[in-house]
């Protein structure tokens, strides 16, 4: 698969309840913490200075409450399809019991079928919008990772980080920096 060329910035959801208390979040709809209510409106500075074409979301809580906090002055457009992948049986399992991402859980998505929905659906939003912030999940972060550097496995995406992803010349054809409020 393939991800269509087009800037946007990416952001995981502020810390939701499930994430306090170390288990494992998927399709549970987990709220956002007090302390990810005040991540949220620390992002705020930064995400809310930025006229996007459009903010999207998954349908889950926690990331429409970061959005709510982050950048208050935007609609947000929530897309069922950007839903954290669905860990079935291991879904409010501690999170040491979260298996390696090739690995289907029980009652549990597969990785293909949460890479495909996903990528589907950001080129779906990417052809729909310009300059596009999308708050969803760290299993979607990794899902972009993977298309792009051939790997699901890289550093946590820390909670309302938000990431720049530009077309360019670089050998993967993407340039992923910090986004410090104005685009690369």
């Amino acid at each position: 698969m393939t991800l269509l060329s087009k800037p946007f910035v990416f952001a995981r959801h502020a810390q939701s309840e499930y994430n306090a208390a170390f288990r494992i979040g998927g399709f549970t709809d987990s709220p956002l913490s007090e302390k990810g209510i005040q991540q949220a409106q620390q992002a705020a500075p930064i995400l809310n200075a930025i006229g996007w074409s459009a903010v999207i979301t998954s349908t889950l809580q926690r990331t429409q409450q970061t959005a709510f906090h982050a950048v208050p002055e935007h609609a947000i457009l929530p897309y069922e399809q950007l839903k954290e992948r669905n860990w079935g049986d291991l879904e409010g399992c501690p999170i040491e019991q979260q298996l390696a991402y090739e690995i289907t859980p029980p009652n549990g998505e597969s990785w293909h079928d949460f890479e495909t929905r996903v990528i589907s659906t950001l080129n779906t939003i990417l052809s729909e919008h310009d300059w596009p912030l999308i708050i969803a999940h760290s299993g979607v972060y990794r899902v972009l990772n993977n298309v792009i550097n051939g790997t699901p496995y890289c550093p946590r995406i820390g909670n309302v980080t938000p990431i720049s992803f530009a077309p360019s010349q670089d050998e993967n054809g993407w340039t992923i920096s910090p986004f410090k409020g104005n685009f690369v």
